[in-house]
């Protein structure tokens, strides 16, 4: 299989192949079935009349084609729509299969529903409608062209068709086949979805743990380098300052000793950063309104001269959620989100933040941005202590915002195309009155 793909559509890939591997099956023993009972003399099957030469002509077609998806399936990029072309034309096929054994009183109806079934397991609900349509315009067309005489199946006498029956009872025929079809579709594809979205919530915790995994060690090794760098930062700084008052003014020396204040500052700061990263500290947790939090945040945000005159914030915050949290963490994870986004918008730009419940369990944060977007090389890495695609960014912004989300059982997901912009997506578990 291609590498650099998603786990979703490697999970798409495996259930292609299966689909391949299962209509081999079908067609190899439909047609062994017909070959045996062809070659034997003494058999009295007939099937419903019908010779055995369209039905393997037809069952050694299907064999052809699903050898050919097989061979083409690695070189396939376009996953979806090579699922929607042979889910297609298997309706196409059970629409021979019914046709030449019997049309309106053939007993292989029911292939219909197999495949809508199997469209849904692979191009979930929308593509089951699609199939259940194709099927049911296949099925009407075919029992109308009998009904009205222009089509009559092969090998039949018309004893046992449409043509001996009245249109109520075909209206009733198609109306009950239309049904069973759509009702498979929707019943099948809500299924479908549900098992999408709870495989996907396990892809967004598998990829948690990974990650906490993999910055666990960072972490408790950080924490102590960043005393020890800390300490004697904090005398550096102090040492400076005193230098600077007791010595004669001289410009030069003035300029020169800002610098070094004013770096190791910076130095400092980051290695604040760096500690809260590597060992969070416990906050006072508290019932918290999502809601007012983000309002506040985003006034302040607004409000800062760096970014007031480039970057406009639409809030969607109509539902009224609390979730339990130390009100400064929260503030943080808010703010670091809107600082990141806003730096991925190179001039003027739009940042949306929502917030909506997920299910009675969750509360859904969304910042998006409409900036430039990540790459999806390095989306792997965003959430990696100092590594920024950013000119000027530390690379810990992310970093901090996970370990947060992370300390209160929370999950963060990003979502990001190089040109469209990225979108941001924490969980925190809603207060238990909410639930």
């Amino acid at each position: 299989m291609a590498a650099g793909r998603s786990k979703s559509e490697h999970d798409l890939y495996r259930k292609i192949k299966w689909l391949i591997f299962f209509r081999t099956l079908f067609a190899g023993v439909l047609l062994g079935s017909v070959v045996i009972a062809a070659v034997r003399p003494d058999t009295n099957l007939v099937l419903l009349g019908q010779p055995f030469s369209n039905l393997m002509l037809l069952a050694g077609i299907m064999l052809i084609f699903s050898i050919g998806y097989s061979v083409f399936l690695p070189r396939v990029k376009r996953l979806v729509a090579f699922a929607y072309v042979q889910t297609g034309l298997d309706t196409f096929f059970v629409t021979l299969v019914i046709f030449i054994t019997g049309s309106s009183s053939s007993v292989f109806s029911f292939l219909y529903l197999v495949v809508i079934i199997y469209a849904t397991m692979v191009i979930y609900r929308r593509g089951g409608m699609v199939i259940a349509t194709m099927c049911v315009l296949q099925y009407g067309v075919l029992i109308d062209l009998e009904f009205f005489r222009i089509i009559q199946p092969i090998g039949f006498d018309g004893s046992d068709t449409m043509i001996r029956h009245d249109w109520q009872y075909v209206v009733f025929k198609l109306v009950i086949t239309f049904g069973a079809c759509y009702a498979v579709a929707f019943l099948s594809g809500f299924l479908a979805e549900q098992e999408r979205n709870a495989k996907q919530e396990l892809w967004d915790i598998e990829d948690q743990m990974k990650r906490v995994e993999r910055l666990a060690a960072v972490g408790e090794m950080a924490a102590g380098l960043t005393h020890e760098i800390k300490n004697p930062l904090a005398s550096l700084i102090g040492s400076i300052q005193m230098l600077r008052e007791s010595i004669p003014y001289d410009p030069d020396h003035d300029k020169l000793m800002q610098i070094i204040l004013r770096e190791a500052d910076r130095l400092s700061s980051l290695v604040t950063e760096f500690l809260m990263f590597a060992r969070p500290q416990t906050g006072k947790i508290q019932e918290v309104r999502l809601d007012r939090a983000i309002e506040e945040v985003v006034s302040l945000f607004t409000a800062d001269p760096a970014y007031s005159d480039r970057i406009s914030v639409h809030t969607d915050l109509k539902r009224p959620i609390s979730v339990d949290i130390d009100p400064k963490h929260l503030k943080q994870v808010i703010w670091n989100l809107l600082n990141n986004a806003a730096e991925a918008v190179a001039d003027r730009g739009r940042i949306d933040i929502s917030l909506h419940p997920v299910r009675k369990t969750f509360a859904s944060i969304t910042v998006a941005d409409n900036g430039c977007g990540i790459s999806e090389d390095a989306a792997k890495f965003i959430f990696d202590p100092f590594y920024s695609t950013k000119p000027r960014g530390t690379g810990l912004g992310l970093s901090i915002v996970h370990q947060i989300v992370g300390s209160y059982g929370g999950l963060i997901d990003v979502d990001s195309k190089p040109g469209r912009g990225t979108r941001v997506t924490i969980r925190l578990k809603r207060h238990p009155s909410a639930t």
